[in-house]
C-alpha cells in the first residue's frame, strides 16, 4: 500500500457509457476540498523541476501552495502572470510529459495533478468573476496580431499587460482558432471555457476584428504602412490538411480531420437546429494516431458511428496523450494498429464503401527516433465503412507569406522565425506557433506567442 500522500486525489469523470452519447465535458475536475487535498501533497521544492518542464514557465509551486492555503484567487493571479489561457491549459496540455513529468513527487508515487489544479483555479476565478491584473497605462504603440488561436492570444495578452494597443485579426467568424474549431466540446467547452478566456483579452484591452483574411482583406504591409501598426505578430496556425495520395481519396465521405471537426465544432453540425452538411455515418475509420485523430474518432462515435482508428505503428508509438487514448478505449473506439491504408473503396455512386489496409511491422528507427513501419507483403485486408477521416497533420496556409514580400519561408511553407524571439526576415514582423513549426500543441503555440511578445517588446523599446 502506498504511503500517505503518494497517490493523487482521483478526479471525477462522466461514466464512459453515458459520455459516449453526449458532448458534455468528460472530466468534471476537482471541487475545493479535493483541490486543497491534492495541493497539500506538493513538496514545495526549492529547485522546482516542474517549472522547467512548463513551456510558459508558470510559477507552479507558488500557485499550488496558494490553493493549499485556501486562496484560489491568488493562485489564479499567479497563473495569469505567465499564462493567458489557464482554464484551457488545465484541460488540454500534455502535463504528463511536461510539468508533471518533472515532478519530484512522481519518483516514488504519483506526480502532483498540476493540470487539474490549474483548471480548478481558473474555473474558480471565472465562476467568481475574477479577472487577471491589467496594465493601466498605455505606451502609445500599436501591435497587430494575426490569428486568435493560442499563439495569437498568448502574444496579445502579454503585450497588453505591457501597455501596448493590441488588435487581433481573425479570418473566421468566431475567435479562438483551434480552441474553437478544432478541439471538441467534450474536452474543451466553448461557451463555458474558451469564450470567457477570450473575454479576458478584452478586459486586458485587446481588440479582436473577425472575418479579416490577411492576404486578401488586407496585407501585412498595409497594416504597417496604412494603419500605423508598429509591429505584427503572425500566429495564423497551420490549417491546411495533409492527405495520403492513395487511390479513392476523392470519394464522397472522405474528410480531413480539420474539416470534420470544424463542421462539428465551429459550424455546429452536431446540433439539429444548425443546417450544416454532415453525412450520417454508421461506421467511420480515422487514419492517424495523434490527439486530433482521437478528437475526430470520439466525435464520430458521439454522432452515432461505430468507430475505428487505423495507425501504422504500435500503441507504444501513438503520439496522442495517454489520457485521450484511455478515454477513447473506455468509450468503445476500436484500434487497428500496425496497419496502413493503401486504397479507399467506392460504390457505384462514388461514396466510400470501405478501406483496404496492409499490415505493418516495425523496422529500424527513422529520423524521429521511432521505429519505421514496414509493409508486410500480401497482408492486405478490408474494413467496411462509409466514412474515412484523414488525420495526418496540417501545414500553414501559404496565403500570408505569398502576399508579404521579404518574408522567408522554408520548404514546408512554414515562416522562418527565431525560436526565442519570433524575429523573421522582415523588419517589424514576428511569427510563432504552428505557422512556424507546423502542427504542434496548444502550450507550445502559447510559448511561441510569449516569445514573440518578448521579442516585439525588445524591438519596440529600442525605437
Amino acid at each position: 500500500m502506498a504511503a500517505p500522500g503518494m497517490e493523487r486525489v482521483p478526479v471525477r469523470e462522466q461514466d464512459p457509457l453515458v459520455r459516449a452519447k453526449n458532448f458534455d465535458e468528460v472530466c468534471l475536475g476537482y471541487n475545493a476540498e479535493e483541490a486543497t487535498e491534492e495541493a497539500k501533497r506538493c513538496l514545495n521544492c526549492k529547485n522546482a523541476q516542474c517549472v522547467t518542464g512548463c513551456p510558459v514557465h508558470i510559477d507552479i509551486p507558488k500557485f499550488v501552495k496558494e490553493i493549499a492555503d485556501g486562496d484560489p484567487e491568488a493562485a489564479f493571479q499567479t497563473l495569469s502572470a505567465s499564462s493567458s489561457l489557464p482554464a484551457v491549459c488545465g484541460r488540454v496540455c500534455p502535463q504528463e510529459t511536461q510539468c508533471e513529468g518533472k515532478c519530484i513527487r512522481g519518483i516514488k508515487g504519483d506526480p502532483i495533478s498540476i493540470g487539474k489544479l490549474e483548471r480548478f483555479a481558473a474555473d474558480y476565478a471565472r465562476e467568481k468573476g475574477i479577472k487577471p491584473a491589467k496594465c493601466e497605462t498605455k505606451n502609445g504603440k500599436k501591435v497587430a496580431v494575426i490569428g486568435s488561436g493560442p499563439a495569437g492570444l498568448s502574444c496579445a495578452g502579454d503585450l497588453a499587460k505591457l501597455g501596448y494597443d493590441v488588435t487581433i485579426f481573425e479570418a473566421l467568424h468566431a475567435p479562438g482558432g483551434v480552441l474553437t474549431y478544432g478541439i471538441p466540446e467534450f474536452r474543451l467547452p466553448k461557451d463555458a471555457v474558451v469564450q470567457p478566456e477570450i473575454a479576458n483579452m478584452a478586459h486586458l484591452g485587446v481588440k479582436i476584428e473577425l472575418d479579416v483574411v490577411v492576404g486578401k482583406s488586407t496585407t501585412i504591409d498595409q497594416l504597417m504602412e496604412d494603419e500605423g501598426f508598429d509591429a505584427v505578430f503572425v500566429g495564423s496556425g497551420a490549417g491546411l490538411p495533409m492527405f495520403m495520395g492513395i487511390p479513392g481519396e476523392q470519394a464522397l465521405g472522405v474528410f480531413s480531420a480539420n474539416e470534420y471537426l470544424t463542421r462539428s465544432n465551429l459550424m455546429k453540425a452536431r446540433l439539429e437546429e444548425y443546417d450544416t452538411p454532415m453525412p450520417e455515418s454508421k461506421k467511420a475509420v480515422i487514419v492517424g494516431g495523434g490527439n486530433v485523430a482521437m478528437d475526430a474518432a470520439r466525435t464520430a462515435l458521439r454522432l452515432g458511428a461505430e468507430t475505428h482508428i487505423v495507425y501504422r505503428r504500435s500503441e507504444a508509438e501513438l503520439p496522442a496523450r495517454a489520457e485521450e487514448v484511455h478515454h477513447a478505449k473506455e468509450e468503445g473506439i476500436q484500434f487497428n494498429l500496425l496497419c496502413n491504408p493503401v486504397e479507399i473503396l467506392m460504390d457505384e455512386n462514388g461514396w466510400v464503401r470501405g478501406i483496404t489496409c496492409i499490415r505493418m511491422e516495425l523496422g529500424e528507427p527513422d529520423e524521429s527516433g521511432r521505429r519505421r513501419p514496414v509493409e508486410i507483403p500480401g497482408s492486405e485486408f478490408e474494413i467496411e465503412c462509409d466514412t474515412v477521416i484523414m488525420s495526418l497533420g496540417t501545414s500553414p496556409n501559404p496565403l500570408i507569406a505569398s502576399t508579404t514580400p521579404g518574408l522567408d519561408v522554408n520548404r514546408k511553407k512554414c515562416i522562418v522565425a527565431e525560436e526565442a524571439t519570433g524575429v523573421t526576415s522582415k523588419e517589424g514582423v514576428f511569427a510563432g506557433g504552428d505557422a512556424v513549426t507546423g502542427a504542434a500543441t496548444v502550450i507550445l503555440a502559447m510559448e511561441a506567442g510569449r516569445n514573440g511578445a518578448a521579442g516585439i517588446h525588445e524591438y519596440l523599446s529600442k525605437k
